[in-house]
Protein backbone atom coordinates (compact mmCIF):
# COMPACT_ATOMS: atom_id res chain seq x y z
CA UNK A 1 0.00 0.00 0.00
CA UNK A 2 2.86 2.36 0.81
CA UNK A 3 4.28 1.89 -2.70
CA UNK A 4 0.96 2.92 -4.26
CA UNK A 5 0.71 6.03 -2.08
CA UNK A 6 4.27 7.12 -2.87
CA UNK A 7 3.69 6.77 -6.62
CA UNK A 8 4.99 3.30 -7.35
CA UNK A 9 7.34 2.86 -10.28
CA UNK A 10 6.28 6.24 -11.73
CA UNK A 11 7.20 8.24 -8.61
CA UNK A 12 10.02 10.24 -10.21
CA UNK A 13 8.56 10.38 -13.71
CA UNK A 14 5.55 12.67 -13.23
CA UNK A 15 7.16 15.67 -14.94
CA UNK A 16 8.26 13.59 -17.90
CA UNK A 17 4.85 12.02 -18.32
CA UNK A 18 3.05 15.36 -18.14
CA UNK A 19 5.44 16.92 -20.66
CA UNK A 20 5.01 14.00 -23.05
CA UNK A 21 1.23 14.03 -22.77
CA UNK A 22 1.19 17.80 -23.30
CA UNK A 23 3.31 17.55 -26.44
CA UNK A 24 1.12 14.76 -27.80
CA UNK A 25 -2.02 16.78 -27.12
CA UNK A 26 -0.55 19.86 -28.84
CA UNK A 27 0.28 17.81 -31.93
CA UNK A 28 -3.15 16.16 -31.88
CA UNK A 29 -4.89 19.55 -31.58
CA UNK A 30 -2.98 20.75 -34.62
CA UNK A 31 -3.79 17.64 -36.63
CA UNK A 32 -7.49 17.91 -35.77
CA UNK A 33 -7.52 21.58 -36.69
CA UNK A 34 -8.18 23.18 -33.30
CA UNK A 35 -4.95 25.23 -33.29
CA UNK A 36 -2.55 26.64 -35.83
CA UNK A 37 1.11 25.72 -36.24
CA UNK A 38 2.35 28.64 -34.10
CA UNK A 39 0.26 27.65 -31.06
CA UNK A 40 1.42 24.05 -31.46
CA UNK A 41 5.08 25.05 -31.61
CA UNK A 42 4.70 27.34 -28.61
CA UNK A 43 3.24 24.50 -26.56
CA UNK A 44 5.90 22.04 -27.71
CA UNK A 45 8.80 24.37 -26.90
CA UNK A 46 7.33 25.27 -23.50
CA UNK A 47 6.77 21.66 -22.48
CA UNK A 48 10.13 20.63 -23.91
CA UNK A 49 11.77 23.35 -21.84
CA UNK A 50 10.11 22.01 -18.70
CA UNK A 51 11.33 18.52 -19.55
CA UNK A 52 14.94 19.61 -20.05
CA UNK A 53 14.87 21.91 -17.01
CA UNK A 54 13.90 18.93 -14.87
CA UNK A 55 16.51 16.76 -16.59
CA UNK A 56 19.28 19.29 -15.91
CA UNK A 57 18.34 19.70 -12.25
CA UNK A 58 18.70 15.94 -11.75
CA UNK A 59 22.27 16.01 -13.11
CA UNK A 60 23.51 18.85 -10.86
CA UNK A 61 25.17 16.68 -8.22
CA UNK A 62 26.97 13.44 -8.79
CA UNK A 63 26.86 10.53 -6.39
CA UNK A 64 30.63 10.27 -6.09
CA UNK A 65 30.99 13.83 -4.79
CA UNK A 66 32.38 15.32 -8.00
CA UNK A 67 30.56 17.95 -9.95
CA UNK A 68 30.29 16.87 -13.59
CA UNK A 69 29.65 20.44 -14.77
CA UNK A 70 32.82 21.86 -13.28
CA UNK A 71 35.41 22.65 -15.96
CA UNK A 72 38.54 23.02 -13.88
CA UNK A 73 39.54 22.57 -10.27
Amino acid sequence: MRKIISGGFLADKKTYIMSGVGILSAVAAYLVGDTDVFAMLQAIFTLGGIYFLRKSSENKGCEDGKNSRKISE
